[in-house]
């Protein structure tokens, strides 16, 4: 581990003490869960454009998607909790995996300024939606909400009602089955692979 990456760490580090501390500053345990999230949210994302190993990078997103879903559970909203964890790290993670693992690598295609202006454009376009955002919602004290409510059963029965979603849902289903079978299609290795020697790090 180089300088670099051990800055990187330890400022990753002190920022999710930091989040922690706030929330068990202003709001206790639930404070304390919600920087939990947070961090492991904005984290995993950091670390997954950060780290240059296709494996760490994988987990890391994992961990993205894992508090995108603790959030939902906070907010109430088990559905979207369950179904963040069923369709984003079960089946949009794996079919990442297979691209990733599927095509060749190339060591110079993470390099600091790209990740530097990644990191630059996603703040920027964050901070600009944020924005839009707080200027159209009109925010409410916790008093004033009503109580979380769940309607696992209304989406359920409305998935699988002929007159609901359920065609809708079945062509979603096709539309990822194809891709998955294009992405292994486009990156599997050609006979004139095998020839060239940027390859033989491939899988």
């Amino acid at each position: 581990m180089d300088n670099a990456q051990r800055a990187f760490y330890t400022l990753l580090a002190i920022g999710t003490l930091g989040l922690l501390g706030w929330g068990a500053s202003s709001a206790g345990a639930s404070g304390v869960a919600f920087g939990f999230f947070a961090a492991l949210t904005i984290g995993g994302s950091l670390v997954c454009v950060w780290e240059r190993s296709v494996v760490r990078s994988a987990f890391s997103l994992m961990a993205t998607f894992s508090g995108v879903a603790g959030l939902f559970l906070l907010l109430g909203a088990d559905f979207l909790a369950v179904a963040q964890i069923l369709i984003y790290v079960g089946g949009i993670l794996a079919l990442i995996l297979f691209g990733v693992m599927l095509s060749p690598p190339d060591p110079t295609e993470r390099k600091l300024s790209r990740v530097l202006t990644g990191i630059v454009l996603m703040m920027g376009a964050v901070a600009w939606v944020g924005a839009k955002v707080s200027s159209t919602v009109t925010w409410a004290t916790s008093g004033e909400l009503p109580e979380p409510t769940t309607k696992v059963d209304e989406i359920g029965i409305a998935f699988l009602d002929p007159d609901g979603y359920v065609v809708a849902f079945e062509l979603a289903a096709m539309i990822l089955t194809a891709a998955l079978v294009a992405a292994v299609y486009i990156a599997r290795r050609k006979a004139s692979d095998l020839n060239d020697p940027r390859a033989e790090g491939g899988a």
